[in-house]
């Protein structure tokens, strides 16, 4: 049977994008198709949010041009591309935390009485709609910068809902959500598509594409390696185009010994500010040259756990310990002394300095390392920085650019050069691969185990069953703030930890899970 066609609503033709030292475009040719969804997929740095920008009018074109039903047009601005129905959702998001729900999704296109003062009452029940559309009961009078980021995503999406855009540009929508929240998403793209609005998506969930793309474009190195409609497309033909090969094995190496007890908590709790505990009592090991996952849902309380180990909430109770001895230091520096290092979730926000150069923001946590007095030797720092950027892989033109300048997973990858910097004994991931296409999430878990085999303690959060599974050395699950799980590398399987991440407590062997349904 032959796929439906859909009608052409946007195209780029020999789009070609230059910046000072890097070709981030090559002659791209690219086709929006109305009522469908149009994947693009590629590795951090092949052009894809670049390509996007263009389309939403946030770059210009070196050379080239765009047609919108077959019309050359040029866009200025984001303006420009909104009124011909263009609309994106970043990767980063671009909200105000300052401000609600409502004044975020309506920013620059409020809802006015009379064109004399904003309509405050019509902003709100339109936001409110809007998150009844996406399933969540998000407040439109809750403040941004108070919501944790899976629900700033949410509202990310609905801001771009609210303009009616007939091409939707969706840039990684479902990095920062849940499994169920990727589900809501997923009927809401269903329902744009009936109303023939055009989806441009990008993610690095490669089986995702799959299931929802009705056409693939890849793009490498800035130019197209593969385009064609979905049917007969796997996985192996996405990554074969996208890095040249068939694998996405995360590198298991040969197993090593792990040393002493290296860091420990015991009875951590943190109250939630809506009553309760965000973290309940929550007690843990880790050893030397051991990887431990924590495996979750949003809300588990698993990066919350993480802020407590930084000294980020003085009012968490509990006791830490690291290389046998108390953790009693009352801020962040203090227990980066001590020899721990955190990668943050949300590296814009928490993890970089966007202004700075690589350089800086790398040895940012290590400064007093390549200090003597009052001076910092600038080719110690240099170098060093350039070490890591090696063992890391990550893309740069070079060290002095500034950070922002570069894709979202050597982002991710120079958080990661700054956490190891400051030379760690145990260091906490969480969420290390979001934003991260197939070939440097390789390199990343590469890293991981080369560190774990050296003797580094990593405590790392996933939302990914096949990361956890495939990069633990011993698995924790936590649900409402709890541990409502445990399980060896080679006692787990992906059944036993769903049911301990659904539940407020589950077994956490095979064993228990069928005494469990015996006694029934």
């Amino acid at each position: 049977m032959n796929a439906p066609r859909h009608e052409t609503g946007l195209s780029v033709r020999g789009a070609t994008k230059v910046y000072p030292g890097t070709l981030a475009l090559d002659a791209v040719d690219f086709d929006v198709h109305l009522g469908a969804v149009n994947v693009l997929v590629g590795e951090n740095g092949a052009g894809k949010s670049t390509l996007m920008k263009v389309i939403a009018g946030v770059e210009q074109l070196t050379s080239g041009e765009i047609l919108v039903d077959g019309t050359s047009v040029t866009f200025a601005d984001t303006r420009a591309a909104a009124r011909h129905g263009i609309g994106i959702v970043f990767q980063e998001l671009n909200l105000f935390p300052n401000m609600t729900v409502a004044e975020n999704i309506f920013i620059a296109r409020e809802k006015t009485r009379g064109r004399v003062d904003i309509d405050a009452d019509t902003q709100r029940k339109a936001a409110a709609e809007l998150m009844q559309r996406l399933e969540h009961d998000i407040s439109p009078d809750a403040l941004v910068g108070e919501l944790r980021i899976g629900e700033q995503q949410i509202v990310e999406i609905a801001k771009a809902l609210a303009q009616d855009a007939r091409i939707l540009i969706m840039d990684e929508p479902t990095s920062a959500l849940s499994a169920a929240e990727v589900e809501i998403l997923f009927r809401v793209i269903a329902d744009l598509k009936t109303r023939g609005v055009g989806i441009v998506y990008i993610s690095h969930r490669l089986e995702e594409l799959i299931r929802i793309g009705d056409y693939i474009t890849v793009l490498r190195d800035g130019r197209i390696t593969g385009s064609r409609g979905m049917g007969g497309v796997d996985v192996s033909w996405i990554v074969r185009n996208m890095i040249g090969e068939a694998s996405k094995d995360f590198a298991k190496v040969e197993a090593h010994d792990f040393g002493r007890e290296m860091f420990r908590a015991e009875d951590i709790c943190l109250p939630a500010k809506s009553g309760g505990l965000a973290v309940d009592h929550v007690s843990l090991s880790l050893r030397a040259g051991e990887i431990v996952g924590i495996y979750g849902l949003m809300g588990a309380g698993r990066s919350e756990f993480f802020e407590c180990i930084m000294a980020q909430h003085p009012h968490a109770t509990g006791t830490f310990h690291v290389d046998g001895e108390v953790l009693d230091e009352p801020d962040v520096a203090g227990r980066i002394d001590r020899g721990l290092a955190l990668i943050p979730e949300d590296r814009k926000a928490e993890g970089l300095v966007q202004i700075m150069a690589i350089r800086e923001n790398m040895s940012l946590s290590s400064l007093k390392t390549f200090t003597s007095g009052f001076h910092l030797s600038l080719r110690r720092e240099r170098d060093c920085v350039l070490s890591f950027v090696r063992d890391l892989a990550i893309k740069i033109a070079s060290p002095e650019n500034p950070v922002s300048s570069l894709s979202g997973g050597n982002q991710q990858k120079v958080v990661i050069g700054k956490a190891l910097m400051t030379q760690p004994k145990v260091l906490l991931m969480d969420e290390p691969s979001r934003g991260i296409d197939v070939g440097a999430k390789a390199e990343v878990f590469r890293t991981m185990r080369r560190l774990a085999a050296e003797g580094l303690g990593i405590l790392f959060v996933t939302s990914d069953l096949e990361e956890v599974m495939s990069l633990s050395d011993r698995i924790i699950v936590m649900s409402n703030g709890r541990i409502t799980g445990e399980f060896d590398q080679a006692d787990a399987s992906e059944e036993a930890i769903v049911a301990a991440s659904a539940v407020g407590h589950a077994p956490t062997s095979h064993d228990e899970i069928d005494k469990g349904e015996n006694r029934t």
